[in-house]
């Protein structure tokens, strides 16, 4: 083989192999760090024009008077230990599948939901808490969108 070919052959798999490297960097998201501008991007504060304070987590702190009145009945029933408004779904584990609330063990996470007024399902908005014991938990999370933000309710007890 001449070195004519050789060339093509290398530069065809050079390029080859930097398509599969592209691909496999979009497939498993590659993360080159927060490119997203400073602000809240939270749909609470669209004007982003302060970031709220932190909690003991690292995430947004949401006090519970900020949240929705549903919010806070929710808050009542998982102290009282129920009863809830879907049994089949409220108290059950939280996964934490997408990593956004800090690693801990299989069953340390618990899911409520939080109704919103006029709408015929479960709707996106939960609260989460984490701990031992069902009833005193050590942590209090909310979300909105469906486990895609949270916020750490500091004042749930």
């Amino acid at each position: 083989m001449s070195a004519r070919p050789r060339a093509r052959w290398r530069t065809a798999l050079t390029s080859l192999g930097g398509i599969a490297l592209a691909a496999a960097a979009a497939w498993f998201g590659l993360d080159l760090g927060d490119s997203s501008p400073s602000g809240s991007a939270n749909p609470d504060n669209p004007t982003g024009t302060a970031a709220a304070p932190r909690g003991s987590s690292g995430s947004e702190s949401c006090p519970l008077g900020s949240l929705p009145p549903e919010a806070d009945e929710v808050v009542g029933d998982i102290l009282a230990g129920g009863p809830f408004e879907y049994p089949d779904n409220d108290g059950v584990r939280f996964g934490n599948y997408e990593g956004r609330l800090p690693q801990q063990g299989r069953d340390y996470y618990r899911e409520y939901t939080v109704e919103t007024p006029n709408l015929g399902h479960r709707g996106a908005r939960r609260i989460v808490t984490g701990g031992p014991d069902a009833a005193d938990p050590d942590v209090w999370y909310y979300t909105s969108d469906h486990y895609e933000t949270f916020c750490e309710i500091p004042d749930a007890e």
